[in-house]
């Protein structure tokens, strides 16, 4: 074990570390990133204890800081994506606050931006620069639509990644529908966990070559890799002669509306639609020449499913759950915020923690869902203001409180606001 590098050379002499010390221990990261994407995927990495220091624009920061819900000037999803870091607020557009990120550097194990391409390079702080002053630096650039092509220059939000990769048009299929959104982050998300995983790996190999390297991740790759493997079943198979079956999402019949509610079932295999007919006494329908074989019924699919509609439009929601469950068929009620913030199984399982933040007052966040060694890591720390740890990091680069205050007077840097 202590051939391998320098920290499993520590943990080996020091064994109760390996306990107490978390995943990414001792890792340094420096985040230049507006709105969700890089800013999750740090803050995973932070979770898992990476120190990350997130560099803001002197005036308004990151702009994340006022969508939606906030309260003390910071936004309920800033502090979701931006938990375990600290903030410094710098001018990069200046000499001294390039020559501050650089001396910053050669201590740095990751950059992670999602600028768009170039701007980093206009800067004086692209990857070729920087990985000069560092060669065990690792850099992950996110953009929107990547380095090459004719879109790479367009700017790149959720909604216009959903439409490019196809996440509507598979979210709004069946039934007649056209393209629908997903009303959640999902491109950003999955870029997010991209990044983090593609982040590690590299950390990984660099303990075996010691070399740092560059990774470009696009968004719209990124949602497309995620979407594709059910979402795009039909367009997998090339040849003529390929059977194209229900998509996998909507095997089993989907969201069911009740008489006072609504389920989610998945009956998929014919076992489980015995079951699920013997449930709600429609035993007669395995034997009507529409549904009595699998290819009558995925060619009759809707129709079968209509029948099943009106079925569970009679039935209250706890009674029918009831008796699904007594046929051993997969089903869920539909749950509102209120019912998930309290479901017993997050109860079970510690997964919704609450807390009082100085700033934002009483909030929930979720902990981390991986368990390492059958334990939770505890969160990271808060959210941080805007320029909240500028002058701690500056004093520990070694400036002087005078120094610092020069640099605050020169609008070089800039601390949290009063």
């Amino acid at each position: 074990m202590c051939e391998y590098g320098y920290r499993s050379y520590y943990i080996c002499i020091n064994p109760q570390i390996l306990i107490d010390m978390k995943p990414l221990e001792g890792i340094k990261i420096l985040e230049f990133a507006t709105m969700v994407t890089a800013s999750l995927s740090s803050m995973m990495l932070a979770e898992q204890g990476a120190k990350v220091i997130k560099v803001e624009p002197i005036e308004l920061g990151d702009p994340m800081r006022f969508f939606g819900s906030n309260k003390g000037g910071i936004s309920a999803l800033f502090a979701n994506c931006n938990r375990g870091k600290r903030s410094l607020r710098l001018d990069l557009k200046s000499d001294e606050g390039r020559k501050i990120i650089e001396e910053l550097i050669p201590q740095t194990d990751l950059v992670l931006c999602n600028y768009r391409p170039g701007v980093m390079d206009k800067l004086g702080l692209g990857s070729e620069r920087l990985r000069k002053l560092n060669p065990r630096l690792i850099y992950v650039a996110v953009s929107g639509f990547g380095t090459e092509g004719p879109y790479r220059s367009q700017p790149a939000y959720d909604q216009i990644i959903q439409v490019h990769t196809g996440f509507a048009a598979v979210q709004g299929q069946g039934q007649g529908r056209g393209p629908e959104m997903m009303r959640t982050l999902t491109c950003d998300k999955s870029t997010a966990y991209t990044a983090c995983q593609a982040a590690t790996a590299a950390l990984f190999q660099r303990e075996r070559n010691g070399e740092g390297q560059h990774i470009d991740i696009s968004m719209m790759d990124a949602a497309l890799f995620f979407l594709f493997p059910d979402g795009f079943m039909h367009q997998t198979l090339l040849d003529e002669d390929a059977e194209h079956l229900v998509p996998l999402s909507e095997n089993g019949f989907g969201l069911m509306p009740t008489k006072d509610g609504g389920i989610a079932l998945a009956a998929g295999n014919p076992v489980q639609r015995i079951g699920l007919l013997t449930a709600i006494d429609q035993l007669p329908l395995l034997a009507d020449a529409r549904f009595n074989t699998d290819d009558k019924l995925r060619e009759n699919y809707d129709e079968f499913r209509a029948i099943l509609l009106v079925e569970f439009a009679k039935f209250d929601t706890e009674d029918l759950l009831r008796i699904l469950e007594e046929n051993d068929v997969p089903a869920a009620k539909y749950h509102d915020y209120e019912d998930v913030l309290n479901h017993p199984q997050y109860v079970a399982n510690a997964t919704i923690d609450e807390f009082k933040h100085p700033i934002m007052g009483n909030m929930r966040r979720i902990k981390s869902p991986a368990q390492f060694n059958g334990e939770r890591l505890a969160p990271a720390s808060n959210a941080p203001a805007h320029g909240q740890h500028t002058r701690n990091v500056l004093m520990e680069m070694g400036r002087t409180g005078a120094e610092v205050d020069e640099l605050i007077e020169k609008g070089i840097a800039k601390e949290q606001d009063s």
